[in-house]
Parts: structure tokens; sequence; C-alpha cells
């Protein structure tokens, strides 16, 4: 459960993620390497500074129990140390609250001088001891590099410096070498929206035969691209001589006798066109920005002309995106055009209806196509979009001819553009709803 909680604020991106891997062990052992020197080694180091001075101090105080004074500050001065009589009560104790060493100091310094009454720590160049005697209050003044180590903060200061300034030339060699797998990634993406880009494999030995990995599948897949349509444009070619022989013959037929061997030679005539439209799929020309609006307004006006009973509708969003600009998308306008056209020829050829409908947005591209006929059940679905598929007990076959190919180019265009087609059922019209999706 944590895992999934922790999961969701993790980067996603391949540079962050490898920022994260970089960044938090550096971190993790600066804090690590922190804390080790503070308790065993600064630590360490001030106590058996403090513990030193404390005896030099206490040596000063014995001085003046035998010899008074006179005999304190003579040996003061050696110790380069000051030492002053207070007639007012001592001060409270103070230092510097960024001062690390400067707690550790004072109780060291307490520990080992009971008669000690206060320690002020007002800089880094001067400690004072107020110290409780026969006498009265006496002050000691030393050097406060006597207790301490000097400029403890450089510690931590070089630390952040020096980790900033690797980490900065770790992740700009990293991002050398994550450049090759985000280009790899880019290219393929390319591809499988049907648009072949320049590439050639760089960077480490994984990531070149990745990269060599995908040119080979590239070419097989081509090759077998291109090996399907010329074998299926060939036979639907060859098959065009005999049938033009046999309307050729037909022609010279009686008139009761023709009419049912045409209706059958128009059915082939149309089952060979479909093939070919099937062959050719999304080949057609590059991907160009067009403006989608536009030429979906011209493909339902040219299947009204047709005779279609075929209507564009609004949907929301689209009012606010009329000028034009934001109309335009990546698209092979004759390929979008045969799916379009297959789409609405199904619609209405099992429902007596269709309505098209636009969505553009920022990121895609949604054009909707809906009837008011029987429609699909839901686990037909997967298999209608599979070639030469005639889902008799769904659609209506009475209603007209078909080879079960429409759905399948409209389906191998929309993932030419590295979208997809989704079919559904219209809560509008009652009927099948056809979705292509494409990624703007």
């Amino acid at each position: 459960m944590f895992f999934q909680w922790l999961k969701r604020y993790l980067p996603r991106g391949l540079y962050g993620r490898a920022a994260l891997i970089l960044i938090l062990p550096v971190v993790t052992l600066q804090l690590v390497v922190s804390v080790v020197f503070i308790q065993r080694n600064f630590n360490g180091v001030t106590q058996q500074m403090t513990w030193a001075a404390a005896r030099e101090v206490r040596l000063v105080l014995a001085a003046q129990d035998m010899g008074g004074q006179a005999a304190m500050d003579a040996l003061a001065v050696p110790l380069e140390m000051t030492v002053q009589a207070l007639d007012g009560p001592p001060p409270d104790d103070m230092t510097r609250w960024f001062d690390l060493s400067g707690r550790i100091v004072i109780a060291e310094l307490k520990a080992q001088m009971p008669d000690l009454v206060a320690v002020r720590l007002p800089d880094d160049r001067v400690a004072r001891l107020y110290l409780a005697g026969d006498h009265g209050t006496v002050l000691i003044a030393l050097d406060r590099r006597r207790l301490s180590a000097s400029n403890p903060h450089q510690l931590f200061v070089n630390m952040a410096f020096f980790g900033v300034l690797m980490t900065l030339i770790s992740f700009i060699y990293l991002r050398n070498q994550l450049r090759p797998i985000t280009r790899l990634a880019k290219t393929a993406e390319a591809f499988g929206k049907g648009r072949n880009i320049p590439y050639r494999p760089t960077g480490a030995i994984e990531v070149r035969a990745a990269g060599h990995a995908f040119l080979d599948m590239r070419a097989r897949i081509e090759r077998h691209i291109e090996q399907r349509t010329l074998m299926l444009s060939g036979v639907s070619h060859d098959l065009r001589t005999p049938l033009t022989r046999l309307k050729l013959g037909l022609a010279m037929l009686e008139d009761e006798e023709r009419e049912p061997m045409e209706r059958d030679v128009a059915e082939m005539q149309e089952m060979l066109d479909e093939f070919l439209a099937f062959t050719r799929g999304a080949a057609e020309g590059e991907a160009e920005p067009t403006d989608a609006i536009a030429l979906i307004q011209q493909v339902v006006a040219d299947a009204q002309r047709a005779g279609r009973a075929v209507k564009l509708v609004q949907m929301e969003g689209q009012e606010q995106r009329e000028d034009g600009a934001d109309n335009t998308a990546r698209l092979r306008p004759q390929a979008i055009k045969r799916a379009l056209n297959n789409l609405i020829g199904n619609a209405v050829r099992y429902g007596d209806h269709a309505e098209v409908s636009v969505v553009m947005t920022e990121k895609s591209l949604r054009i909707r196509v809906e009837d008011d006929g029987p429609g699909i059940p839901p686990e037909a679905r997967g298999q209608a979009v599979k070639p030469f598929t005639r889902l008799d007990a769904a659609r209506n076959q009475n209603r007209g001819s078909g080879v079960g190919l429409g759905l399948a180019i409209a389906t191998d265009i929309a993932h030419a553009h590295g979208g997809v087609l989704r079919l559904g059922e219209s809560a509008r019209m009652g009927g099948l709803r056809a979705e292509i999706v494409i990624a703007r």
C-alpha cells in the first residue's frame, strides 16, 4: 500500500527518474557523513580541546591560591589569557544559535570546573569564562580557537558545493547517455504513426543493439506491407480483365437474362474495389498539416451529393475552434477520406440515417459516425474490425452488400495515424457509434 502511494509522487519521465537515482544517493551520503563527522570527529575534537583549556584555567586559578594575583597574572600571560576581577554578579551563558560547537564547549567546561558560573561565546575570537572564587568572581578571557575547531561550517559548505558540482557534472553526462534512448523512442513513435524519420543507432552498446533491432523490425514490417500490397493488388488487377469480358458478354444478352448477372458482376466489381482499397490502406501520401474540420465537411458534403442520408452535427468544443489554425492536424487526407467514407457507407447501409461529429482538443482529434441501425453487440466488436468479417447475426445483410473490409480499412488508417478506432453504442441514435481518435 505504501509503495502504491509513493509511486504516484515519483517522476514518470526517464530524465526525472535518472536524476532521482543520481541525487538521492549523493544527498543520503552527505547526511550520513555529516552526522558521523559531527558525532565522532567534530564533537570529539571539541571535547579534547575544551578539556585542555579547562586544565590551563584550573592551573591559573591554583596559582592565585598559592601566590596571589601576581602569580596568577604571571602564569596567565604565557598561556595567552587575561584575568580580571569583577565586583558585580556574573551574566548568563550566551552563544550564537548557529554555533554548533558552542553548546558542547559550555557543557564540557562546566563539567570540568564546578566553580564555573557562566560562559559567554559572543564570536569566534574570544571566549569569556566567569568563575566564583574565594576573592569574588573572576573573568578569564582566552582565544576561542583553543576551545573548538575554527570555521566548522566550512565542512558543510564544501560538502554542499562539491556535491552540487559533481551532481551537475554527472547529470550532464547522464543526459548524453539518455539522449540516444529518447531518440529511439521518438523514432518508434513516429513509425507507429506511419512516418519514417532518419535514425542511426548511437550511445551505449545496449542502446545500439536496441536501435539495430528496431531498424531490422521496421525493415521487415515495410517488406511485409509491400509484399502484401503487391500480391493483393496484382490479384485484384488481374481479375479485372475477365470481369470486363463478362460485362461485354452480358451486354449481348436479353434484358430478362442480363439483369441478375449484371447485379452479380456489380457486386464483384465492388468487392474488387474494396480489395484494392484494403491493399492501399493508409499508404497514399505523407502526413501533412491539414484542416481536419474542412476535410470532414468536404467528405460529408460529397456523401450528401451522392444521395446518402448523412449530416454533420456540432459537438462541444467545435464552436471555439472554427478559426482554421486550431483545427490543423498532421493527416493523410486521402486515407482519412477513405476511412470516413467507409464508416459513412456502413452507417447508411445498416441504418436509415447517419450523423458525423468532430471534436478538436489540444491533444486529440475525434471523428464520430453514428447510425440508427441494429448496432454491434459488445462481444462481437473486436471481431468486427478484422478483415473479411461479416457479422450476420448483428448487422442486417439484406440492407446491402459488402465483404467485411470497411471497418478493417478504417482501423488500419487510424493505426497508421497513431490512433485507434473505437466501436460502441450510440446513446443518441441507438445504433453503432464508430469513433476514430488521433493524437495531434
